[in-house]
């Protein structure tokens, strides 16, 4: 029988659990960063889905406009973001590491799955990673500047 470990009442593979946890994923203090990242988010406004997914008929925020969309708040406030990959057989990860200049640090490390094995699927599975990453990481969130996502279409 698998050994598990328990968090909060759900049961993990100790094999996963200990997997996770061997990386030190913050700084020992984040009351800097944390007060600086809040300043930061106070003044983002989101950023603005202008690139088109032909396939989804959808519209989305790509990298580029997150980055523009929060960069600069971060900067005012001390803040940087450092982005690096790596890989194994069938994925790739994302780290991202959201840094204050007082030392005070925090990382995540995102999975992303490998869906076409080319030089074309590589570097949009690096991108959606970085975007998503970067995203969560900073508290962004894409908005729509025209209402088109809650109009009712007949």
């Amino acid at each position: 029988m698998e050994e598990k470990n328990e968090i909060k009442g759900i049961a993990i593979p100790k094999a996963v659990f200990s997997e996770r946890r061997q990386e030190i994923w913050k700084s020992n203090q984040l009351d800097k960063l944390g007060e600086a990242l809040a300043k930061a988010q106070g003044e983002m406004k989101g950023a603005k889905k202008s690139s088109v997914n032909p396939f989804f008929k959808s519209n989305y925020a790509d990298l580029h406009t997150v980055i523009e969309s929060s960069f600069p708040f971060l900067s005012k406030y001390g803040l940087s973001v450092i982005q690096g990959n790596d890989s194994d057989e069938k994925s790739f990860y994302v780290t991202t590491m959201l840094l204050h200049n007082s030392g005070q640090w925090i990382k995540s490390k995102l999975k992303m799955p490998i869906t076409k094995a080319d030089a074309q699927g590589v570097g949009a599975t690096i991108t959606y990673a970085r975007r998503f990453a970067l995203s969560a990481m900073v508290g962004i969130a894409q908005y729509d500047d025209d209402g088109e996502s809650i109009t009712n279409h007949k």
